[in-house]
């Protein structure tokens, strides 16, 4: 499997894999024009925070490869109308607006005289460490993470957040692969994570990519498999994490934490630094994506349609898991600990011991 975010420097073109379609096919798409980059976000062609954040990255660079500005002003005109299209693509998401605001204040800084051409190169260039270093990153919170597994778990798993949510490696995905390959004996409960299956397709999928032994489960079945004593740990992804430490992820997160909290079972959100949101005090304050009502509805059973002609349906996609229901957050500075208020800001600013 190739990268899931990669730039094509023989062809000046972004491929990204097509997650829409996987387990049952595998495509790569090619991207020219950043207004596609920002629909292929939109569609979900790509998806997990980190992904997104180098996918608009790599959109930037296409804007500025294609734009006609002959100054330096009028480039960083187009890039900020670019970087806007793109930020609407995904709202909850804190590495899109992160990733975009990191591309602008890198332009930005680029000499007042520099020509246009060298700042399109720059930008190209800004947008290539960003994805280097999101690999780096993924790798450095498996190892921390890895650390929380123990030889014989049983771990419950939400949503997708491996290779596919990330440039490489994943994120809670990517700490249960690294306890595989330190030789740990672990096994994975996969909760489909309904309406768009993103569990049972791709999670599923990157598993049996890497010999890990799992199930896929209902995301109803958790509570049963908590309470019974048959899962030790639980991991997952976010896609923002407040000051105060409240987690929006995947939508069923909320209730998976809660079960494992009645329960007493570790619940372990694998996040890098771009993720948390210190401008963003808490859960409330974070807009939850509602996505079309066809995504619920188009599911169907035996071939036939779940649902009666008529139906309604609502579809947010993420919700939010609060603090008190969190053991501790794995990035790539450490595990940050309780109080979360304090330890967030403290890792944010590279203070952390």
């Amino acid at each position: 499997m190739t990268r899931t975010v990669e730039w094509d420097y023989n062809h000046g073109q972004l491929r990204l894999i097509d997650q829409r379609i996987l387990p049952g096919d595998y495509r790569v798409m090619i991207y020219n024009d950043y207004r596609d980059v920002a629909d292929a976000i939109r569609e979900m062609v790509v998806r997990g925070a980190p992904a997104i954040g180098v996918t608009a990255a790599f959109g930037l660079a296409l804007a500025a490869r294609h734009s006609k500005a002959r100054t330096r002003a009028a480039l960083l005109v187009e890039l900020r109308a670019a970087a806007d299209q793109l930020q609407k693509a995904r709202p909850t998401a804190n590495n899109l607006s992160w990733a975009l605001k990191w591309m602008l204040a890198a332009a930005e800084a680029q000499a007042v005289d520099v020509a246009p051409n060298l700042l399109r190169i720059a930008i190209l260039e800004e947008a290539q460490k960003l994805a280097d270093e999101d690999v780096r990153t993924n790798q450095e919170m498996a190892f921390f993470g890895a650390s929380l597994i123990d030889d014989g778990d049983t771990i419950i798993h939400h949503c997708n957040t491996g290779s596919l949510a990330a440039v490489d490696w994943g994120t809670a995905l990517g700490v249960i692969r690294m306890a595989h390959e330190q030789g740990k004996h672990i096994h994975v409960l996969v909760d489909e994570t309904r309406p768009r299956l993103q569990g049972a397709r791709l999670t599923a999928w990157e598993l049996q990519q890497y010999g890990i032994p799992y199930d896929i489960i209902a995301d109803g079945a958790s509570g049963y498999f908590l309470s019974s004593g048959q899962v030790q740990k639980v991991f997952f992804g976010a896609d923002r994490v407040a000051a105060n430490g409240d987690v929006a992820n995947k939508i069923g997160t909320y209730m998976l934490a809660l079960a494992a909290h009645d329960n007493q079972i570790p619940v372990y959100p694998v996040v890098p630094i771009s993720t948390i949101d210190i401008a963003t005090p808490d859960g409330k304050a974070i807009p939850i994506e509602e996505r079309t009502q066809q995504e619920v509805l188009a599911l169907s059973y035996d071939g036939q349609p779940v649902f009666p002609n008529g139906a309604s349906a609502r579809n947010p996609a993420f919700d939010i898991t609060p603090n008190r229901l969190v053991t501790a957050i794995v990035t790539e500075v450490g595990i940050i600990d309780p109080p979360f208020k304090r330890n967030l800001r403290k890792a944010v600013e590279g203070k952390l011991k």
